[in-house]
């Protein structure tokens, strides 16, 4: 199933997105009330995102570009062309309150399937791009970036806060004023490869980890012929992570509120985090259902494995 990215409606319903192109909506989620087949696009969904204006769900599918689906189920390409060729890996959206949304096209090089060989080639191939309702073009916001993921909006849409897979960091964006395009990092050294980033909405972000750090891949990050050779051999022998969950949440400045670890491996590769209603809403590259966990109401503690599943 591989649920990348979760997110809940105003209704509570979860949509999660797999890898075969199908989009489930669960109506209870954490119950045993299993989802509906909601859509399909035919490619592979990957962040999900909500318009504030109807509530449509916006979906970045890995090959066919920034995506809307409908409440009927109907898909309706909205970008998948920047300047006449084709974007090779829109992965995860943010959108403001007036319609615009902002988006990750990941790697200029490589598409999903390859996406380790993007992170081994460890080159800036990734933008950011902002779809304007009735735009004839897409806006490049940012470009140069490594493996650009998360991304998701501070709550007066002002600024955006992106992620890099490919150098661990946290960023933020300005969108507005005589300071649009300036650039700070907000959080350096990650203790683990990001991925989606969602808001909760008080300038709060949690940032998906689906794996630690890899120590092989920290060392051979300044050894670009090693890298290359790696990026080559069959997958079994390239650099593996552990099973372990982990999320971060932080607030607008990058400071680490708190860190929810999963240390058994039960809920694996966490892609995707949602914060809804006093749970954690969880999507994995590796596993066969959405998951859920109670959202603890300390900042620290012993450290909580995942809890209920939403499966499939």
């Amino acid at each position: 199933m591989k649920p990348e990215d979760v997110v809940l409606d105003e209704q509570g319903r979860l949509y999660s997105g797999v890898e075969d192109g199908r989009i489930y909506r669960w109506s209870h989620p954490g119950t045993d009330v299993g989802p509906e087949l909601f859509a399909d696009t035919h490619g592979r969904p990957l962040g999900l995102e909500l318009d504030p204006r109807d509530g449509s769900l916006l979906v970045c599918d890995g090959y066919r570009g920034l995506l809307r689906v409908t409440d009927a189920g109907d898909v309706v390409v909205l970008a998948d062309s920047y300047r006449g060729r084709r974007l090779r890996f829109p992965n995860n959206a943010a959108v403001a309150a007036g319609g615009t949304v902002y988006f990750s096209d990941s790697s200029t090089r490589f598409r999903i399937e390859h996406y380790k060989h993007d992170l081994l080639e460890h080159r800036p191939n990734g933008r950011i791009f902002a779809y304007r309702p009735g735009a004839d073009e897409l806006t490049l916001i940012a470009d140069g970036l490594y493996f650009p993921n998360g991304v998701a909006l501070t709550p007066d849409d002002s600024a955006l806060l992106v992620v890099e897979t490919g150098t661990y960091t946290l960023s933020r964006i300005e969108l507005t004023g005589t300071s649009a395009g300036r650039r700070q990092t907000l959080a350096a050294n990650l203790p683990g490869l990001p991925d989606n980033l969602s808001a909760v909405g008080d300038d709060t972000y949690w940032i998906a980890l689906p794996s630690l750090r890899i120590p092989a891949l920290d060392r051979m990050m300044p050894l670009p012929l090693v890298r290359s050779l790696t990026a080559r051999l069959p997958a079994r022998l390239q650099p593996v992570p552990p099973r372990y969950g982990l999320v971060l949440q932080v607030d607008g400045t990058g400071r680490v509120l708190r860190s929810l670890h999963g240390p058994t491996g039960r809920y694996a590769e966490i892609t995707g985090v949602r914060e809804h209603d006093g749970w954690l809403y969880l999507g994995s590259l590796l596993e066969s259902a959405a998951a859920r966990v109670r959202l603890p109401q300390h900042a620290c503690g012993p450290k909580p494995g995942v809890g209920e599943r939403s499966r499939d």
